[in-house]
């Protein structure tokens, strides 16, 4: 805050926010956040497509439900293995722990969003969250209890059947509720000018995949990142665009 002198009196007079962009690069009408919270937002959103990509890979190392028993067998006996599956595990959280830092962030950007979409948005961003967290713990569980304990592998089907739960939780329905989270992030994004057509529509596309699909390929929750790193560029690139306050 700032003060200045009319006459013998001194009135303050609140310090100017640095007003938000949209893509076109145009300062969004009364928009009442400033570009520190877009950054922070995009930011976030980068570090959550980054994190939750390397853990991705790294718990891809457990055997696929279509695996034969001996590796499965193999993956028990090679410590390695275990080793980077629990590594990946430890990194999901610090993944979920940026994605809200990126939900609550962008929705900090949102003046007055609908009420059903904006709870819709917050929803499908826990739901997903839970279900990531839920699918991912239950299928590497054998590699965390012989990388963290002494005790002897358990049975090869004891180990299929926990990977097909946490496949279940994740691809059956986590990837949904990410489907949803795109759909709704974009439409508030868009209806508050902090998004592109042309990513729009992609970001659509990209959530009806994710919703359709019945893949259980690692691969298909990459969508999820891409899109998370593409809606960080763009809202940085709009604070760059940002005018200076005068």
């Amino acid at each position: 805050m700032r003060l200045i002198t009319k006459g013998s009196q001194v009135a303050p007079v609140p310090a100017a926010s640095v007003a938000v962009a949209d893509p076109d690069g145009h300062a969004i009408p009364g928009h009442p956040q400033t570009a520190r919270t877009a950054r922070m937002a995009a930011l976030s959103a980068v570090v959550f497509a980054a994190l939750f990509t390397a853990a991705l890979v790294l718990v891809d190392k457990i055997p696929g439900l279509s695996a034969p028993d001996s590796a499965y067998q193999a993956f028990y006996t090679a410590g390695s293995s275990g080793v980077v599956v629990t590594v990946g595990l430890y990194l999901v959280p610090f993944a979920g722990i940026a994605f809200l830092w990126f939900t609550m962030a962008f929705r900090a950007l949102l003046d007055n969003p609908s009420r059903l979409t904006g709870g819709l948005h917050l929803a499908s961003a826990v739901a997903f969250l839970s279900l990531l967290f839920a699918g991912t713990a239950t299928a590497g569980a054998v590699a965390l209890m012989l990388h963290l304990t002494s005790v002897p592998a358990p049975p090869v089907s004891v180990g299929r059947t926990l990977t097909g739960v946490g496949y279940g939780l994740v691809f059956v329905y986590g990837v949904r509720m990410a489907g949803m989270f795109v759909i709704t992030t974009t439409t508030l994004a868009r209806r508050a000018g902090l998004m592109p057509r042309w990513l729009a529509v992609l970001s659509y596309v990209m959530a009806a995949f994710l919703l359709v699909t019945t893949t259980t390929q690692p691969a298909t929750l990459l969508v999820l990142p891409a899109w998370a790193l593409l809606m960080g560029v763009v809202l940085f690139l709009s604070t760059r665009r940002a005018p200076s306050p005068r």
